[in-house]
């Protein structure tokens, strides 16, 4: 094709780049010289320089197909920005502002222009005939993933696009996404007729980033202990749902943490502010729906948690990739429940389509075998994506987590014999009902005469739950498809029943058994003061321009209208009340209690409160490791905290934290790294405030202590 300018001009002038990254420049060679092509590049990979390049080295206009106005606008502004001229077309804009765009296109003065699937094929077909008028060099489709119904994404407005090629057959067509399997990657290729087209594929693999899929139940404080251990890092959490994402973020902003909610439900203006907010690090925790990170370019997000199982592996990955896009180590945590599954199953449902609804629940199950799996996570993600990986990786939970193996052929036999008996008509509930020899109303009766009928009942049903996990992991079970899979063998499977293959799977691990959390009863409350008390509430967000629950929560507004406490002290038992919102609004709130109490004739009530709960520290005896030894061998030497840490490539803070276990063991000296005025300081904030924050012992005392004198110096004293 004829071009206007090289590839590496207009990357060095235009973008400000000296080079190309990854195969970047192969890419834009093949189109270029008039080839499709199927591009599929991890999140921060630089996907938009794939099809921006050659959109300005080529002489008429290149059509970008996105999937979100707002993701339209963030790329049109960038580009305004380097000079660029380009556009969006969307049903924000009023009837002028497109006729202006049309005259625009018309005199050959845009170079991009950004639409959406259904503007560009729908109403008739008459902007694509409006388009046959015009030069268009090039078509780029962004988010490649949503025309396939394989795709974790699925627009059915993308399958319009399908019909490019017989308006275009010429023009070539670039499609790009971030996340694709197998099936996925035909389906986009079958869907938009490519013809000379090559697929260009960059690694999967995110080798900065650790993966850690943790249990779901009593999250909250294991999420604590992880913010704790990283502040002053910048984050992301998802959450499944809206009001999910703003209690949790309620909460951490109670619990004195940088954070706010972000979700679609929100007005415009609001998420703008936000996701302004975070990307300066003016917010350091956003608690989200999905609805946030399309786009986001902010490089030192250093953690990426899921509070809820995501639907897909495809999400998971991409949504966690948003870490560490500037290459320095990272956090993706999972935390995962068997509730959110059997909720994720119904949301699977797409009426009046099987077919998406069976695509929808194979997806979801993959997503569950990742949570359940012993192996490497990041084997199962790369394998998932079709990359072959070693068995261990070091930078997951499973990899750095003591395995034991044990040989389970019985184990194994019992189980797959008992599926074959029953014909592999059923799934791992029933089957094991059966081996453990229940007498269920629900068990068939000739189920009860088999001769595998109760041999397993020498073992719990969280044992047999555990191994039919393992053999499904392991390939010598596999799922049917469907709403209620079966249990089916494999090949594998027949050559432990009929080959004496013998079977290796990891041991359960044991149970451990909590007591019931004991619930308390509410007591009747004042309802004119608390109405009372969500205007004042109201009015301080008011004057602080921040949503009413960022300054206390309906239920600690309800606390205060039942309990009426009457002074400092009894307002620090309510719950919401720490010792940031006690100094900052425990007066106002304190005095219109006092004032309703007092017009009424009404004395506390705090007799009825039960003790606030506290959060306990976790004593844990910490050990020495390896890292620990590098770093103390490197001080022996004669190197500076900074000096280890440029030399590690790990930040002062983790050398500090190092360190400090050898002050807590008494090898080093505190004073020789804390002065002893600080020290002195430091124990005295420690009484007072306690150690649950660094954050709030930070703040209560001088600039000059820093984070790692504190933590040097909490090392050496004894947990009280």
């Amino acid at each position: 094709m004829q071009t206007i300018d090289s590839p590496e001009h207009i990357l060095q002038t235009i973008f400000g780049y000296d080079s190309f990254r990854h195969n970047q420049q192969e890419i834009i060679g093949h189109i270029l010289d008039g080839n499709d092509a199927l591009v599929l590049m991890p999140t921060g990979g630089g996907k938009s320089l794939c099809y921006q390049v050659p959109a300005l080295c080529l002489p008429g206009v290149t059509i970008v197909v996105s999937p979100l106005i707002a993701l339209m606008k963030d790329q049109v502004d960038a580009l305004l920005m380097s000079g660029v001229k380009a556009a969006f077309l969307n049903s924000s804009q009023t009837s002028g502002e497109q006729a202006a765009l049309s005259e625009q296109l018309k005199n050959n003065e845009l170079k991009l222009l950004y639409v959406a699937p259904e503007r560009l094929v729908g109403q008739d077909k008459q902007f694509l005939t409006f388009l046959q008028t015009l030069e268009v060099s090039l078509f780029a489709i962004d988010e490649a993933h949503c025309i396939s119904q394989w795709g974790h994404d699925f627009r059915p407005e993308y399958r319009v696009l399908s019909e490019l090629k017989q308006y275009f057959p010429s023009t070539p067509i670039i499609a790009l996404t971030a996340t694709a399997d197998a099936q996925t990657k035909d389906d986009i290729l079958a869907q938009l007729h490519f013809k000379a087209h090559r697929v260009f594929e960059n690694s999967f693999n995110r080798p900065n980033i650790y993966y850690s899929i943790q249990p779901k139940k009593g999250y909250y404080d294991a999420l604590l202990d992880y913010l704790d251990a990283h502040t002053g890092d910048a984050g992301i959490i998802y959450c499944l749902s809206r009001a999910a994402t703003e209690k949790l973020a309620a909460d951490l902003v109670e619990d004195g943490y940088s954070a706010a909610a972000y979700h679609a439900g929100l007005e415009k203006n609001l998420r703008d502010e936000r996701q302004d907010l975070f990307l300066k690090d003016d917010i350091k925790i956003m608690v989200a729906t999905i609805a946030f990170g399309m786009g986001i370019n902010k490089s030192n997000v250093r953690f990426v948690v899921h509070a809820d199982l995501p639907k897909n592996i495809e999400g998971y990955y991409q949504e966690t990739g948003r870490a560490g896009r500037d290459g320095l180590p990272s956090d993706a945590i999972l935390f995962y429940g068997a509730g959110d599954v059997m909720k994720l199953k119904s949301f699977a449902q797409v009426p009046d389509n099987e077919e998406q609804t069976n695509i929808l629940l194979q997806k979801l199950e993959k997503m569950v075998q990742l949570c359940e799996t012993k192996r490497c996570r990041r084997k199962y993600l790369l394998n998932y994506f079709g990359e072959t990986a070693p068995d261990y990786c070091g930078s997951c939970d499973v990899c750095l987590t003591e395995k034991t193996v044990e040989d389970a052929t019985l184990i194994a036999q019992k189980f797959l014999s008992t599926v074959a008996r029953l014909n592999e008509r059923f799934g791992a509930n029933y089957v094991i009902d059966v081996i453990r020899g229940s007498q269920a109303e629900k068990i068939r009766a000739e189920h009860k005469t088999l001769t595998v009928f109760g041999i397993g009942k020498d073992l719990p049903r969280e044992d047999w739950q555990h191994y039919a996990k393992e053999l499904l992991l392991e390939n010598y079970l596999q799922h049917s498809t469907g709403e209620y899979p079966v249990l089916l063998l494999t090949d594998k499977s027949k050559d432990v029943l009929f080959k004496s293959a013998k079977v290796y799977l990891q041991a359960p691990k044991p149970v451990v058994l909590t007591k019931e959390p004991v619930v308390y009863q509410q007591h009747a409350f004042e309802k004119s003061l608390f109405e009372a008390l969500k205007k004042l509430r109201n009015q301080i967000a008011h004057e602080e321009n921040v949503p009413a629950y960022l300054i206390f929560s309906d239920s600690t507004l309800l606390d205060l209208a039942t309990y009426l406490p009457t002074s400092n002290h009894s307002l620090l038992s309510i719950s919401g009340f720490g010792a940031f919102k006690a100094e900052k609004y425990g007066t106002a709130f304190l005095e219109m209690v006092q004032d309703y109490c007092n017009a009424n004739e009404l004395s506390s009530r705090m007799e009825l409160k039960q003790p606030k709960r506290e959060r306990k520290p976790k004593i844990t005896k910490e050990r020495e490791s390896d890292t620990k030894k590098t770093t103390y061998d490197l001080y022996l030497q004669g190197n500076s905290i900074s000096e280890i840490a440029s030399i590690r490539n790990l930040s002062p803070n983790t050398i500090e934290s190092h360190l400090g276990f050898y002050i807590g063991t008494g090898v080093l000296s505190l004073n020789d790294f804390v002065l002893s005025n600080h020290q002195a300081l430091i124990v005295a904030a420690e009484k007072k405030h306690g150690r649950l924050s660094l954050k709030l012992l930070k703040e209560n005392l001088p600039d000059s202590i820093s984070y790692g004198a504190i933590r040097m110096v909490l090392a050496s004293m004894p947990i009280h």
